[in-house]
């Protein structure tokens, strides 16, 4: 079982051919050798890019991908979101851009016509040629089919040339080909290293942070990008038997002067826990948490120190994370790994592992695709692979050490969620205490320091502690190392 945490907030809280006549005019539709006679009576997987740059680009696309849905097509996967300089017309403002797996009975004119519709109802207009738009819905591939009329031609035809379209579906694509539809794609790109090789010819995953394209999370009302630095999350732990330090914040003044402190030493995220999470825990239900929590977030909230930060909410329940965060829960997802429940997770049964990145990374995987699912696009999730929750003190050392295998393994099923950052909490962790002959918490900071640094030079993009001074301190220097490394890198190249 997952945790769920949420960043977002009122102010700064923070998935044989066929031939026939169209309205428009006269198509054909070439097909690969095992395409469909009958496309209308079986459902078919489809491609669709979005772009937008006019208004509020995020609920642009909010509302396009709720129009797809009422209009019969079903968005199995999201890409990464990515902000991007404009193309072509370059006196414009900058672009967001996605794009999403789908199946649809639509055949690919009805499709066509649907994608108009909701282009036009979210106010698109005619204006001039790759010039700016609310939305932009492009079909990049249907099945296995080509196809070729006077208003629709698939695959795409401008889609080799362009890394703001390319990147988006190969995050859709993953490292490996997973059915013959997305075999015949492949084979549509005449490369004989297939989608990937142009990917790779374009410059591929060198070019996110260049040429004007960035990799971004929407949090609040704006985007972020955490490939530029790491991202410190302070503890705020309002519960009475925390393992660290339960019961030193049971009153509002007292955590609301230990978010001052927080964020005076440089807390980007303030994460608030009203329920205890340490080994052999008992679960307070929805209503004892609400009441803890909410009094101290209000407080929270209203601090004007709390300006251009984030708050995140640590719970179980998504009744918390409502109730908290209010609006729609427009807001990243934190998808934790962990077997059980606190009261379960240090069991023998749920200690068992066969490879612990191996079977954390599919287990998260398995997580978030249930998420991307039910709604949650890609570009709002963040995976924490869970390091001391239903693990030993090895298991934890090997995925603090394994940050890279388990993107790679998610990799071959999905790139976009490989993309997403990673969160890691290995703050003041009993293991850090086995390790260390340190028994009280409070005394494994020095530790604390050294798995953040292990966690943030293997791509750990936010960390959660409890000491924010050091704690920064470690992420600078690691940050600095690896930006060193990547221009030593480029400059190689």
């Amino acid at each position: 079982m997952s945790t769920l945490k949420y960043l977002g907030a009122q102010r700064h809280l923070l998935f044989t051919a066929r031939k026939y006549l169209t309205a428009s005019g006269f198509s054909s539709l070439h097909t690969a050798p095992n395409c469909s006679v009958e496309l209308h009576s079986q459902e078919e997987e489809t491609v669709i890019a979005l772009g937008s740059n006019v208004g509020d680009r995020l609920h642009n696309f909010k509302e396009a991908l709720k129009l797809m849905k009422k209009s019969g097509i079903n968005i199995t996967r999201h890409a990464c979101l990515y902000e991007t300089a404009p193309a072509y017309v370059t006196d414009q403002p900058r672009f967001l851009n996605s794009a999403v797996r789908a199946v649809t009975k639509l055949g690919p004119h009805e499709l066509l016509a649907a994608l108009k519709k909701i282009e036009k109802d979210l106010g698109r207009t005619d204006g001039i040629r790759y010039g700016p738009r609310p939305i932009d819905l492009d079909i990049l591939f249907y099945g296995k089919c080509k196809v070729r009329s006077d208003i629709l031609t698939v695959p795409h035809e401008r889609i080799w040339e362009r890394p703001f379209v390319m990147a988006p579906l190969m995050d859709l694509l993953g490292s490996a080909i997973d059915s013959d539809t997305v075999a015949s794609w492949h084979s549509f790109s005449g490369h004989s290293c297939g989608l990937s090789g142009l990917w790779d010819k374009l410059g591929g995953e060198s070019l996110i942070g260049e040429e004007g394209m960035y990799r971004v999370m929407p949090v609040a009302n704006g985007l972020l990008d955490w490939s530029r630095r790491t991202y410190v999350m302070g503890v705020l732990n309002l519960t009475p038997d925390s393992f660290s330090d339960g019961g030193n914040f049971q009153s509002v003044k007292s955590a609301v002067s230990q978010v001052q402190l927080m964020i005076s030493e440089g807390a980007d995220i303030i994460d608030m826990g009203a329920q205890s999470t340490r080994p052999m825990a008992s679960r307070i239900s929805v209503e004892e948490e609400l009441d803890r929590l909410i009094p101290f977030l209000e407080a929270v909230m209203a601090m004007p120190e709390v300006e251009g930060k984030l708050i995140s909410v640590d719970t179980f329940y998504s009744e918390v994370a409502s109730e908290a965060v209010i609006a729609d829960l427009d807001v990243p997802y934190v998808a934790m790994h962990m077997r059980g429940d606190p009261s379960t997770m240090q069991t023998s049964e749920n200690l068992k592992y066969d490879g612990v990145c191996k079977e954390v990374s599919s287990e998260l995987y398995s997580r978030v695709r249930e998420a991307e699912l039910s709604g949650i696009p890609a570009w709002r999730v963040i995976i924490d692979p869970g390091i001391g929750f239903s693990k030993k003190t090895e298991d934890n050392l090997e995925v603090l050490t394994g940050l890279p295998d388990i993107r790679a393994d998610i990799a071959k099923k999905s790139l976009a969620i490989s993309h997403a950052p990673i969160l890691i909490g290995p703050s003041r962790k009993r293991f850090l205490g086995e390790i260390c002959s340190r028994p009280a918490a409070v005394e494994r900071d020095p530790a604390t320091i050294a798995s953040v640094t292990a966690g943030v030079l293997g791509g750990a993009n936010i960390v959660r502690v409890h000491n924010i001074k050091d704690n920064l301190d470690a992420v600078k220097l690691c940050d600095a190392i690896l930006r060193h490394k990547n221009s030593l890198m480029k400059f190689q190249q």
